[in-house]
């Protein structure tokens, strides 16, 4: 699964209402963060590989 930070329009690796590979909570802001299975896109380690 990924989630998709809309106003930087990044793709992490993750789940909505967790926190993504690299460390970011999604439950802060959560209207800024939409699953989606578009690629990721987020070169963080956690979330590239």
């Amino acid at each position: 699964m990924a989630v998709k930070h809309t106003p930087t329009g990044i793709v992490h690796s993750g789940k909505k209402g967790g926190s993504t590979g690299c460390g970011f909570n999604t439950k802060e802001s959560s209207g800024h963060w939409v699953s989606t299975s578009s690629k990721i896109t987020c070169d963080k380690n956690g979330c590239k590989n």
